[in-house]
Parts: C-alpha cells; sequence; structure tokens
C-alpha cells in the first residue's frame, strides 16, 4: 500500500473525526436551547415553536413538524409545522398506518429515506418538504405509549448524517413527551379548577341567592324587593338595622346577584380593629412604613379590585380615619400607608351598622359629608319583634342549620315554637340562632321540645293580645296529649275552664292533666 493512500486514508479519517466532534458540539448545543425553551413556558405551542426554531438553526433540520394523537378521534393531528413561510391553515390529520406519518405512529418505528420520491407511502398532504430531499421521521412516546411523531428534511448536503439525525431527533421527541405530558397535566388541573369554580359559585349564589334569605312580614318583602333592584348597579348601599337582623346576608345577597358576583368579595368588620391597623387592613402599607412591615401588602380594597368591599359597623370609626374613607368613596384613589403612589380601585361599597347615624351626624362625630356619600341607597332592617310571624320559618331554618353542624336529625315541636314566638329578642337572629343551638345541645334525641328551649335560658311567658301566634289545630292526631292540653290554656289565655271546654273536658279533667302532665300553669 502506497504512503500516498495511506496519507489521503489518515485525513479523511481526522476529517470525519473533526466533523463528528464538531456535530456533537452542535447537538449539545442544540438540546441545551431546547432543554431552555422548555423551562420557559407551559403553552404548548410556543414549546414545540421553540424547540423546531432551536433544530432549524442548531443541527440545520428545516420544516420541522409535530403532529400529536387526538384523544378523542385517535387520529394524529398535525399541531405545528416550523420553516415555512405560508400558515397552514386547513385541518391536516392522519389515521394509524396513513402515509409516512401514520406508520411511524402505528408501528412505533422511525423512517428514514435518502429521497423522499423513493417512498411510496409518502403522502405530501402539507406540500412543505422537497421532493429529492430527505426525511427523517422519529415517534414520540409517553411511556409506552406513542402519542405523536416528529419529522423534519435536512438541509441539502447533509444525507450523509441521516443515522446521527434519526437518533438526535430521538432525543429531542423525549423532550417534546415531556412537554406534552406537562401541558395535558395543567390543561387537566385547570379543568378541575374550573369545574370546582363553577360548583362553588353556583353554591354560593344558590346560598346567598334571595330565596334563602327568609321572611314573609311585609317590611322584609320591600328590603328583598330594594335589594333585587340595588344589586343590578353599582350604587353605594348603606344597610341599616339592629345587631343581629342580618345585614350580612343582605350585604352577601347584593354582591352575588350583581354583575360583580364573579369579582372578589371582601369584608371587613370596622368595629373589629384599632384604628392604628384599620387603615393598613383597607389600605394596604408598603414595606418599613411602621414596626412590622416586613413587605408590602395590598389593602382590602385593592384585594377587591372588581369586586365588593362589604364594611360592616361603619358607624364605629374615627373622624380622621373618615376622611381618608371619603376620598376613596369620592375619587376611587388612595395611598398605602407609608407610601406616595396614588392608586385607582374599581370597587364597589356595601356598608351597615346599627348607630343612628343622623344623631352621630348632629352631635359631630361622623361627617355628615361622608354620610350622604355612604347614605346614596339606605336599606333598612327591621328587628325580629316586629316581625314574628316569620319566627317559625327562620327558627325551623337554624334547626336544620344545626343539626347539619351536629351531624343528626332534629325538629321542633309547635309548644317549643309558641315560647319563642312570645320572646321579645332583642338580640334579633342572632339571639335565636344561640337559643336554638343550646336547646339542640340539651337534646338527646332529635326533637326539641319546649322543655330544651326553657333550659337554653329563655324565660317562658305569653302575650294574649299578640295575634301573630298561630292558633294551634287541638284535633291534630299527630299532637301529643301535652302538647294539646298547653296549647288549649294558650288559647284560652291559661283560663283552665275555657281550656277544659277547647278541649271537650270537665274542669276537673283538665286539672287532672295539668297535675299529671307536669305543666307549670302560668297567671296571666
Amino acid at each position: 500500500m502506497s504512503e500516498s493512500y495511506l496519507e489521503t486514508s489518515n485525513a479523511q479519517q481526522e476529517g470525519w473525526a473533526e466533523l463528528e466532534l464538531e456535530m456533537l458540539r452542535t447537538e449539545l448545543e442544540t438540546l441545551y436551547q431546547a432543554s431552555r425553551v422548555l423551562s420557559q413556558s407551559l403553552n404548548l405551542k410556543e414549546t414545540l415553536d421553540g424547540m423546531l426554531h432551536a433544530l432549524h438553526e442548531g443541527v440545520g433540520l428545516e420544516r420541522g413538524m409535530v403532529s400529536l394523537m387526538d384523544s378523542d378521534t385517535g387520529e394524529l393531528q398535525v399541531s405545528l409545522v416550523y420553516g415555512i413561510s405560508d400558515k397552514i391553515t386547513e385541518e391536516v390529520s392522519y389515521l394509524p398506518g396513513e402515509g409516512v406519518v401514520g406508520m411511524i405512529m402505528k408501528t412505533g418505528n422511525s423512517i428514514v429515506v435518502k429521497r423522499i420520491t423513493e417512498e411510496p407511502r409518502f403522502l405530501s398532504r402539507l406540500g412543505i418538504y422537497n421532493p429529492m430531499g430527505a426525511f427523517v421521521g422519529v415517534p414520540i412516546r409517553s411511556g409506552k405509549k406513542v402519542i405523536g411523531v416528529l419529522a423534519a428534511q435536512p438541509a441539502p448536503g447533509a444525507e450523509i448524517l441521516l443515522d446521527e439525525y434519526e437518533r438526535f431527533l430521538r432525543m429531542i421527541a423525549n423532550l417534546i413527551a415531556q412537554s406534552v405530558r406537562l401541558s395535558q397535566n395543567v390543561a387537566q388541573e385547570k379543568r378541575v379548577l374550573t369545574e370546582e369554580r363553577d360548583v362553588l359559585r353556583r353554591t354560593v349564589r344558590g346560598q346567598h341567592g334571595f330565596d334563602n334569605i327568609i321572611g314573609r312580614n311585609p317590611a322584609m318583602r320591600r328590603v328583598f324587593e330594594q335589594v333585587r333592584l340595588v344589586a343590578k348597579w353599582n350604587t353605594t348601599v348603606l344597610i341599616r338595622g339592629e345587631t343581629g337582623t342580618g345585614k350580612e346576608l343582605i350585604a352577601n345577597a347584593i354582591h352575588y346577584n350583581s354583575p360583580r358576583a364573579r369579582g372578589s368579595y371582601v369584608k371587613l368588620n370596622c368595629a373589629a380593629l384599632p384604628e392604628s391597623l384599620l387603615e393598613s387592613e383597607l389600605f394596604g402599607h408598603e414595606k418599613g412604613s411602621f414596626t412590622g412591615a416586613v413587605a408590602q401588602r395590598k389593602g382590602r380594597f385593592e384585594q377587591a379590585e372588581g369586586g365588593t368591599v362589604f364594611l360592616d359597623e361603619i358607624g364605629e370609626i374615627s373622624a380622621p380615619f373618615q376622611a381618608k374613607l371619603l376620598r376613596v368613596l369620592q375619587e376611587g384613589e388612595l395611598e398605602r400607608v407609608g407610601g406616595t403612589r396614588t392608586i385607582k380601585v374599581d370597587v364597589r361599597v356595601v356598608a351597615a351598622t346599627h348607630r343612628d347615624l343622623e344623631a352621630e351626624v348632629e352631635a359631630g362625630r361622623f361627617r355628615e359629608d361622608l354620610y350622604y356619600r355612604l347614605n346614596v341607597m339606605p336599606l333598612f332592617l327591621p328587628p325580629l319583634r316586629e316581625r314574628m310571624e316569620d319566627i317559625p320559618d327562620i327558627a325551623r331554618f337554624l334547626v336544620e342549620k344545626v343539626a347539619s353542624m351536629q351531624g343528626r336529625q332534629l325538629s321542633l315541636t309547635d309548644a317549643a315554637l309558641r315560647i319563642l314566638m312570645h320572646h321579645d329578642w332583642p338580640g334579633n337572629v342572632r339571639e335565636l340562632e344561640n337559643c336554638l343551638e343550646r336547646a339542640a345541645v340539651m337534646t338527646e334525641g332529635n326533637v326539641i321540645d319546649r322543655d330544651a328551649i326553657l333550659l337554653s335560658g329563655i324565660n317562658e311567658k305569653v302575650n294574649v293580645s299578640r295575634s301573630t301566634a298561630p292558633a294551634m289545630d287541638l284535633d291534630d292526631p299527630d299532637m301529643g296529649e301535652r302538647e294539646k292540653v298547653i296549647a288549649a290554656l294558650e288559647q284560652a289565655g291559661w283560663v283552665q275552664a275555657k281550656a277544659a271546654r277547647l278541649l271537650d273536658m270537665t274542669p276537673r279533667q283538665i286539672a287532672y292533666r295539668i297535675q299529671t302532665l307536669n305543666i307549670k300553669v302560668r297567671q296571666i
């Protein structure tokens, strides 16, 4: 063998070695760029586009194409094509085994050809590949399952590197599979969260709908009608009424039945915080603005952007803070504590108070301009003592609520209801709820009776002039004997002779019943 031949052979080997080394460097750099793309976006199309760009720029693989399996149809859907000037406007898909792409999906094997024209299975549906050029297609796998195909055309003159390209595309296909799995997981979690959100919205809307606020009293019906009307608009609402009348329920109904229902609903009891914290809580603060302010914090108004702020017990705020609140109501502007930047907020304000604000304004304790700004749409809730006819419905609703909390069935006897009807309820619905919860605790069975109500701390009394107490049907077969005797006594104003006539008894018989049934006789 001549020396010249050996020198030529060695030179070729050195050339091949340099080419392989350069190819390795290029592949490593391209893999690095592709992995960066994978970590930069959760948008699948952006990720795929970035990876195909890296293939094109890094190793000369042109007109990259990614096709992914449609889980509904089982077909391969062309998801992205890179390196062509005209966008693909029509959906292109392949059945398993159809064409080169469909065959890769069906068999799970790569297909590499030096000339596309030499491959009879090539369909050229996209019309993007040079028929005289080479083609490399590899499966995209998730575990053992083929979920797509990655294909590209090497640049002219690179046909000698087809095996190397096929190996490298398999690496890229593994990265794409990771991106697809991540995208599918994110999409699934998003669907679950969306479904949960919609369920919660329906539940909350149902809980705070108008139909769930109990009241047959004419004054309450007027309030309900006003709430229906005012909920549609962004008008500031001031809810007036004694403590425990259900002001927060009305505020909830306004928000959840308004166009802002999809926005945040933020509540704050102004009486629950000292003034030093109230400003920071409502307006937020900047980092370092006071001791303990280790980070910037948004206040309730900013948190409620696009939604509603409910300010309970608005009558408790001090005069200096009233001026700051007035600015938010008038201008929709605020500044965080320790900040200098003016922040615009878009919120609806619903406020509530049990105080006589007119008297507070007269005494100089409440700003007149803030009063008029809040009192755009006043709603007055009557106390429970002025809507006694609503007590049976409210009591039964509250008993169901307590039963749900305690995980058992509970009901309320008519005798127990009559005692509730004769109480003035200075604490309104809140006091009634506390009474029923205590009575439920004192009840061993599933029926809250008259004695359980008395044990809860409610005094037994009767007001014979009150016409709102319902007359009981003494012929009701479901009414027990003790309950029937008590009902007759109450209807008779606790005159035993009258009660005896109602029950078709003699005075001696009813006296005996009162004694044996351990009924405490009341003097009217």
